[in-house]
């Protein structure tokens, strides 16, 4: 096959570059830095390309695109991650018309005001998000479907975590402090996560297997108790630290006054806890993985942090 990659020199991206041209595919990889590192993309042929600024004058003929560019933050201007996010997709979009597209969204789209328990893909997108991130995706996701091709698929992981990642991860080390690793809810709440793996197998299956349009959630193969994975990750990590809880009822509000005084402040953040941080974790998000298991014949593997100390 031969398959554009937006966002390839981002975690997700790159990693679905590598696995396409370990499969023997052609990958025209695009993003927005000047040079990435060649390992980095498997050796696919690179090209900068700053989605926001417009469509490229001399697009390749590609089988299908895989989109995986866009800001992955909840802290931020409004206007940028909508101009990421949504204009990044459009012009993704009209950068290859009629071609199969391979739409990487996510699981924020989902009421972010309640528990998500079990959700199935016809429970999103929502009426109103808590910041422009969820509010940015979930219109990225309208234009992809609103798009008159045939060919359009649009995938939904949570929590994205693996090799190369670059916020997940980050952000549970970051907030460690000396013993402790402060952590919203009790602890005992499940939570769908997805390996970056796991999302490499699905973006590949929907580019190039059976189905040619929907929306699926991806994440790994059952949900996960949210103090276990903690400490997973602490242990493979060799942090001696353990997690300790506040309740969302005190954890929201303190995130709120946090968030409230970088605002102030002006501190370009983001702050350590927000109330979207929370929200992910303080009580259950779990997905629905039927559709994607029966329609695109996805098998995921177990959630699991081994080698994470590499990471």
């Amino acid at each position: 096959m031969r398959v554009a990659v937006t966002g390839a020199s981002g975690f997700v991206g790159g990693a679905v570059c590598r696995a396409l041209t370990a499969r023997g595919g052609t990958v025209f990889a695009f993003g927005r830095r000047p040079t990435v590192p060649a390992a980095h993309l498997g050796g696919a042929r690179y090209r900068t390309w700053d989605l926001t600024t417009g469509p490229l004058a001399d697009a390749p003929d590609v089988d299908a695109v895989i989109h995986c560019a866009g800001a992955v933050t909840d802290w931020g201007p409004a206007a940028a991650l909508f101009a990421a996010n949504l204009t990044g997709t459009r012009t993704a979009l009209a950068a290859f018309p009629g071609t199969r597209f391979v739409h990487v969204s996510t699981a924020s789209v989902y009421d972010p005001f309640r528990p998500n328990v079990m959700v199935t893909e016809d429970e999103a997108p929502v009426a109103r998000y808590l910041n422009a991130y969820g509010a940015s995706k979930a219109a990225a996701e309208r234009a992809v479907l609103a798009d008159p091709r045939a060919e359009a698929i649009v995938l939904r992981p949570h929590a994205v975590y693996g090799p190369g990642d670059t916020t997940l991860l980050p952000r549970v080390l970051s907030a460690v402090r000396g013993p402790l690793l402060p952590a919203a809810g009790t602890g005992r709440q499940r939570v769908s996560l997805t390996s970056v793996a796991n999302l490499v197998q699905a973006c590949l299956l929907a580019a190039a297997g059976p189905a040619g349009s929907g929306v699926f959630n991806i994440a790994d193969a059952s949900p996960v108790v949210i103090g276990a994975a903690l400490h997973a990750i602490l242990r493979e990590r060799g942090i001696a630290a353990r997690p300790v809880y506040l309740p969302a009822a005190l954890a929201r509000p303190a995130a709120a006054a946090l968030e409230g005084a970088f605002l102030l402040a002006r501190r370009p953040g983001p702050p350590r806890v927000t109330r979207y941080a929370v929200g992910h974790l303080a009580v259950e998000r779990t997905l629905d993985i039927t559709a994607a298991r029966e329609v695109l014949g996805y098998r995921p593997h177990a959630t699991s942090f081994a080698g994470a100390a590499a990471w």
